[in-house]
């Protein structure tokens, strides 16, 4: 089993119930990263898999979303040696704040936690892209659908691991009666 799915598994980081996720779909199960990152050899080794994935792409940046984002791009920066710097929520919309930035020199890494739609991922694509910088590749620490999205880009999850999801029109009857837990929210309207 993928070392990293193991941990998951082991600090009772996969969660069951019905959960509202970030992405605004629902889901039966709930991957609760912090278990895993919370544990410094873990995040150590979540950051050190990142970063031999893109070691000999020339990445110059790190670029991840608050809040999960920031522990491991400061961790995949630091293997790389390189800049970390990450993405907040202002009024729902994800900009560079604190003075980061990017410009047409940037190598750019995108660094997430859990994809489920994408969508945070989408968002980060588009500030690299407004900000004309190159963006080399995209990895996560685990990818709940069958196969990786697709981001238009390079994209290599440590775990491919599918859990189903569906949108509020679509929750099964046995879903609809356990009640909803939402867990950690990173200001993203739903």
């Amino acid at each position: 089993m993928n070392k990293i799915l193991n941990t998951l598994i082991e600090s009772g980081a996969i969660l069951e119930g019905h959960f509202l996720l970030t992405s605004g779909r629902h889901s039966n199960k709930y991957v609760e990263k912090f278990r895993l990152i919370e544990k410094p050899k873990s995040l150590d080794f979540v950051c050190s898999s990142m970063a031999d994935l893109y070691r000999n792409e020339n990445i110059n940046v790190v670029l991840g979303a608050a809040v999960g984002g920031i522990l491991i791009s400061g961790g995949v920066g630091q293997k790389l040696n390189v800049k970390h710097i990450f993405t907040e929520r202002v009024n729902g919309i994800m900009e560079l704040r604190r003075g980061f930035s990017l410009n047409e020199k940037s190598k750019v890494l995108i660094v997430e936690d859990i994809v489920t739609t994408g969508g945070s991922i989408f968002e980060l694509i588009e500030i690299v892209k407004n900000c004309n910088a190159e963006l080399v590749g995209i990895t996560s620490i685990l990818d709940r659908n069958t196969k990786p999205v697709d981001f238009g880009f390079q994209y290599k999850p440590l775990v491919q691991y599918p859990v189903d999801s569906w949108s509020s029109e679509n929750i099964p009857d046995w879903l609809k009666k356990i009640p909803i837990t939402k867990p950690g929210r990173s200001g993203k309207k739903i």
